[in-house]
């Protein structure tokens, strides 16, 4: 998930990107605030909700629930919907702003249509993201790269009938094998708690995930595996291979590829990201 406040007229709306399900889900309590003049929001939701659970007998597909910084800065669960399920809800608001979210909505999806129809557009907002975070252009261009071979891996992995909450199983696999830790000891190590492990990974770090990722790819292409046991299995090759890749990195280099060094590490002294990432191309 790729949180981010998005705003509607002057209100913020807490909302995240499922890369997986590719939907955006957003804070249903945000919503209800920036359409209603309600002193307590979360009391007018809690009244609604039970209203329309009643009325479609369903009461699961009105929203699900996910953990989002709330106000005091710590990450705490609350309501979530998809733009479908809103658009549900906002038929029960009175709300003269109810027209103007919809098409706020629709904008917002339209975006992520956009990016499916041309994924140039993709790439040019992430770039234009980590260009503002102060990232160093080689880095951004591994990064880059990265992302593409994700979206390849993610796209074989759906089309093999893996299902959305095995990816990240499948990912670990990878990962433990490329790096001997899995992916929450990696971000301790790091000092991460919400941050996203692979914009704090380091160029070596970075370009050893993509090439486990793309092994993964080109096995699952070669042996058109069906069960989630033969895909754990090509998860288990792939990481070794990049493993050994790593273990000989680290015998030329005599150090360790595996680092504590975070983002805020790097863009103290982008320096450094650019000389590693000229050694990876001599």
């Amino acid at each position: 998930m790729k949180d981010k406040v998005q705003l509607f007229e002057e209100n913020g709306v807490r909302s995240a990107w499922d890369e997986e399900k590719e939907e955006w889900f957003f804070s249903v309590i945000d919503v209800v605030a920036a359409l209603t003049l309600s002193v307590d929001p979360k009391r007018y939701w809690s009244v609604l909700k039970s209203r329309i659970s009643k009325e479609l007998d369903q009461p699961t597909t009105i929203c699900s629930r996910l953990r989002m910084k709330a106000n005091d800065g710590k990450m705490r669960l609350t309501d979530v919907a998809t733009a479908e399920q809103l658009l549900r809800i906002i038929q029960s608001i009175p709300s003269p702003k109810a027209e103007p979210f919809k098409r706020w909505l629709a904008r917002v999806g339209a975006e992520r249509m956009e990016e499916e129809v041309d994924p140039q557009k993709a790439i040019d907002r992430a770039r234009a993201t980590y260009l503002a975070k102060g990232y160093p252009e080689p880095w951004i261009k591994a990064r880059l790269q990265g992302i593409q071979a994700r979206n390849e891996l993610t796209d074989e992995w759906k089309a093999h009938g893996v299902q959305d909450q095995q990816y990240a199983i499948l990912t670990n696999i990878i990962h433990r094998g490329t790096f001997d830790l899995s992916v929450r000891e990696h971000k301790a190590l790091k000092g991460l708690k919400k941050e996203n492990l692979r914009d704090n990974m380091t160029p070596l770090e970075s370009a050893l995930t993509t090439l486990a990722e793309v092994t993964a790819t080109e096995i699952t292409r070669a042996q058109d595996p069906h069960s989630i046991e033969h895909h754990k299995k090509i998860a288990e090759e792939s990481g070794s291979i990049a493993k050994r890749a790593r273990l000989d990195v680290e015998k030329q280099t005599g150090k360790s590829v595996v680092s504590s060094q975070n983002a805020k590490d790097m863009l103290s002294a982008p320096e450094d990201i650019t000389g590693e990432i000229k050694k990876l191309n001599e």
